[in-house]
């Protein structure tokens, strides 16, 4: 792939009506630097990884944990202690590419809101496990199963607007043509929210959630040509600049308009009419208990402990973190692939869908604005798409919507 950057420099003919020189050009450098950046930070990750198990850092933690609890008088058996303190390790895994002040505040919620999550949850998953005899996968899938749904259900209202702001999307032509378009596929809508994800990047999404009749969509900003920030010109005189040495905006606009908002919607609402959110919940589940029943079987094995260090001790947590993490490795990787997969679909299942509500030309239109607002590049090696691209490639996507669309 990034062979297909460094070489593709032009733009192919079959794409001379999607993506102008300029466009194209500042796409293929960006994705060519992500691309080194994503090789590096991975590298480092894989040797990082390799030399903390080579040189038992994982056991070394582990103790050094127990003894801090220990010396507070603690022993043993406040597992969940010692795991509080373990977990602190990966406190750099909040880092991410935003200006100094934004990441630290940030990084700070995120810390919080994670830790508070993340400690009672998985502690009353070991006081599960610990008590729960032999069918303790069982109670442990459920457990899971129920907080995933509760954190479903309360992320977007109560976490979400702890990082970003949710305004109502203002009464206006807009809403009334979601809600129309909602009511005439029985589409349960009860609230349309405008999220500002231009503080974050350009990137564009909208998404819906919710369970039954209460189901909710979130637009970003950076969708909505009328409401996106970075469309907006800075007030006059602003930055001691007046109308002589102001430089004029370029007419390029990011977002799309009403009836293209109004298709990719069609396609996100295609998601749920066709079930496909329904079906994602069950193969997850399925996995899930899968994976907890494998657990089972496993934890017994002494000598899975011994490999990784530990030769006295079999930590819950730490069992819980081999199989997971390690001993499950290669089976995540053909199952992120079959998903992967299924996930083209869908995709296609959807664009279809959206077709059918009369979208294909806004939804065709709509594709090659938000690919052009993501940098995205549109030439990829058919490997490494197959493998990662849980979307279809943007030819192939406008490929099958250009029959309707000419009609």
């Amino acid at each position: 792939q990034r062979r297909v950057y460094r070489t593709t420099t032009h733009v192919p003919q079959e794409l001379g009506q999607i993506m102008d020189s300029e466009t194209f050009e500042k796409s293929r450098l960006y994705q060519l630097d992500k691309s080194t950046f994503s090789f590096w930070s991975g590298l480092y990750s894989e040797v990082e990884g390799t030399m903390i198990l080579l040189c038992g850092g994982i056991p070394f933690l582990w103790n050094l944990s127990g003894r801090i609890c220990g010396r507070a008088g603690f022993g043993p058996e406040y597992e969940l202690l010692s795991m509080s303190i373990f977990t602190l390790k990966n406190i750099t895994d909040i880092l991410s590419l935003q200006t100094l002040g934004f990441f630290f505040k940030d990084a700070i919620k995120k810390f919080v809101v994670t830790q508070c999550i993340l400690l009672p949850v998985t502690s009353l998953l070991l006081y599960i496990i610990k008590i729960g005899g032999d069918y303790f996968f069982i109670y442990a899938w459920l457990f899971t199963l129920v907080v995933s749904l509760v954190l479903v259900t309360i992320y977007a209202d109560y976490i979400a607007p702890l990082f970003d702001k949710f305004i109502p999307l203002p009464e206006g032509e807009l809403k009334q043509q979601i809600e129309t378009m909602a009511k005439s596929i029985d589409f349960p809508l009860t609230k349309v929210y405008v999220v500002e994800g231009s503080k974050r990047s350009s990137h564009s999404n909208a998404y819906f959630y919710g369970f039954f009749k209460n189901k909710r969509i979130v637009l970003f900003d950076t969708l909505l040509e009328d409401y996106s920030a970075l469309n907006k010109e800075p007030a006059e005189g602003e930055d001691g600049e007046n109308e002589e040495t102001k430089p004029k905006p370029k007419n390029k606009k990011q977002g799309c308009k009403n009836e293209e908002v109004l298709a990719v919607l069609g396609h996100e609402l295609g998601h749920w009419k066709l079930g496909h959110t329904v079906k994602n919940i069950i193969i997850s589940q399925m996995n899930s208990f899968l994976c907890f029943f494998l657990f089972a079987v496993l934890i017994g094995q002494k000598e899975l402990f011994t490999a990784f260090g530990f030769y006295d001790t079999q930590p819950t947590l730490i069992g819980l973190m081999i199989i997971f993490q390690f001993i499950f490795s290669p089976y995540n990787e053909v199952l992120s692939f079959c998903l992967t997969v299924l996930s083209r679909r869908f995709e296609f299942q959807a664009d279809a869908f959206a077709k059918e509500l009369g979208k294909a030309k806004d939804l065709y239109s709509a594709l090659i604005k938000l690919n052009k607002d993501n940098l995205g590049f549109p030439v990829s090696d058919w490997i490494f798409s197959m493998w990662h691209y849980s979307h279809p490639p943007l030819l192939e996507r406008l490929q099958a919507l250009k029959d309707a669309k000419q009609e």
